[in-house]
């Protein structure tokens, strides 16, 4: 059986002319608001390393620009909370499946967490399951978790339940840890808004949102909840078409300004081949925060 995690790093090394791998590892730390971190060593600056992380008489002394190298004061718990309901199983913006893109993003995530010594945990679910696994810091156990993930997506699967999910995690995770939320490309009700600022002020949050396919894109398609599809009518009607793409449109705007004014990094990811930059984009911009 190959291995879900070395496929994924294999994705992570793909990067590796732009070093892309060495910025995620860089930014992985401001998942964290504020350091909490220790000085280890010095070594050579790269691109993409911060400029507030130059030691600057060492540069002199040395003659080459050396930045300081931290280590963590204490591990950190990454819970990646997941939505398992049949809605995962449909199509992402690319056309791959909606749980490809949640695997990958867990698996970049989890392996930095790893790398850094810190633990991974599953707490996840649908309407009617909940799917745990504990905190751990291993390859071993990170693959464990992505079999769980992959393992439990399919168009089979129960009907998606967020606020079950989120209460879940609202209630149970006591402890202040680091919560990544990867779910369906759904807009939040006022319920779902609760969950939202309740967890922000319990943990360091982020979410990641697995964009839709455009609608339009696939003739004959139909939605894994209700089997509904858009009438041919439609399709055939630029007018329309064109105020459904607005209409779209409008409602990515609307969930990214929430989650601004929350306060919650966000991001909306559509293909596999984005995980790498968009996660990129969003640890950095929690740097700058």
């Amino acid at each position: 059986m190959d291995s879900l995690l070395v496929r994924i790093k294999s994705r992570m090394f793909i990067h590796a002319h732009r070093k892309a791998l060495h910025l995620l590892d860089g930014e992985y730390g401001s998942l964290v608001t504020g350091r909490s971190m220790d000085f280890e060593d010095l070594r050579s600056y790269v691109t993409g390393d911060e400029v507030r992380d130059i030691d600057w008489k060492a540069t002199a002394r040395h003659g080459s620009t050396l930045v300081r190298r931290y280590t963590a004061l204490r591990r950190q718990t990454v819970y990646f909370v997941l939505d398992t309901g049949r809605n995962m199983a449909a199509r992402a913006a690319d056309g791959e499946r909606k749980s490809e893109v949640a695997l990958a993003v867990v698996g970049v995530l989890g392996y930095l967490a790893v790398r850094h010594g810190d633990e991974v945990a599953l707490l996840s679910g649908d309407a009617e399951r909940t799917i745990r696994l504990p905190a751990r810091s291993s390859e071993d156990h990170l693959e464990r978790v992505l079999r769980a993930i992959e393992a439990a997506h399919g168009l089979d699967a129960p009907q998606s339940d967020l606020d079950r999910t989120l209460r879940l995690v609202a209630r149970t995770v006591r402890r202040r840890a680091i919560v990544v939320v990867v779910t369906d490309d759904v807009g939040l009700g006022a319920e779902e808004t609760r969950l939202v600022r309740r967890l922000r002020a319990q943990h360091e949050l982020v979410w990641v949102t697995v964009g839709d396919i455009d609608p339009l894109r696939l003739a004959g398609a139909t939605a894994v909840d209700d089997g509904w599809q858009i009438p041919e009518a439609l399709r055939t009607d630029r007018r329309l078409t064109a105020e459904l793409a607005r209409s779209i449109d409008q409602e990515i705007v609307d969930r990214q300004t929430m989650f601004d004014d929350l306060r919650v990094s966000h991001r909306r990811i559509g293909r596999v081949d984005d995980v790498v930059p968009s996660l990129l984009h969003l640890l950095k911009a929690r740097s700058r925060a």
